[in-house]
């Protein structure tokens, strides 16, 4: 079943986030099925903190990022569109290096809210974190 209400490609979800936040992270999303979303970012030094490992943060702001942008195109965006309610993030392993993959796919898509579950796994697959995102459906 596919849950779009507005169309759009990967070129042009990553072309809404140049210059954005998602941009200064550098997440590129990269596939759009039928009811999720994927993006990468590859871990760079800027994203650890001291210790040496992804700041926690970092992992909050990727899911943010992929289930807000998600949850937007699940609505006409020409009648509505989708803030962020609420967010948690279990932090499952480290991650020091590498590329992180973030999948969006929905629990919830209701008619004033939406609840998201964003996985982020390393290249061996592995979970990294596992993040629940409430958004908030509003009319234009």
């Amino acid at each position: 079943m596919n849950i779009w209400k507005t169309s759009v490609t990967i070129k042009q979800i990553n072309e809404r986030g140049e210059g954005l936040f998602s941009d200064l992270l550098g997440i590129r999303f990269t596939e759009l099925g039928n009811d999720y979303l994927l993006a990468e970012i590859t871990l760079q030094q800027k994203h650890k903190q001291p210790l040496g490992i992804m700041n926690g943060g970092v992992s909050c702001a990727i899911a943010e990022t992929v289930g807000s942008t998600a949850a937007n195109y699940a609505v006409d965006l020409t009648t509505q569109y989708c803030v962020g309610l609420d967010i948690n993030t279990n932090h499952i392993r480290p991650a020091t290096s590498g590329i992180l993959t973030a999948k969006a796919y929905p629990h919830h898509i209701g008619r004033t809210t939406q609840v998201w579950a964003i996985e982020i796994k390393d290249e061996q697959n592995r979970l990294i974190s596992i993040n629940r995102l409430t958004m908030a459906v509003k009319d234009r």
